[in-house]
């Protein structure tokens, strides 16, 4: 009787196959952060509307009489 994990094939003892489910390797997670980083480079993540440039306002501090 092989042991747990373990089957016979032709009088061998081989090891039970792993799940087919692979995980993500660390190359694959730097390929999809770079995918994000030229993706928000080249279209964007929905910008925002800037056009005006904001008019400076005087500050509270300010007295208006000088």
């Amino acid at each position: 009787m092989p042991p747990e994990g373990y089957h016979v094939v032709r009088q061998h003892i081989r090891r039970n196959p792993k799940s087919r489910a692979k995980k993500l390797g660390g190359w694959t997670i730097a390929g999809i952060a770079a995918f994000v980083w030229l993706w928000g480079q080249v279209f964007g993540f929905g910008e925002a509307a800037t056009d005006e440039p904001a008019s400076p306002a005087p500050s509270v501090s300010a007295s208006p009489n000088r």
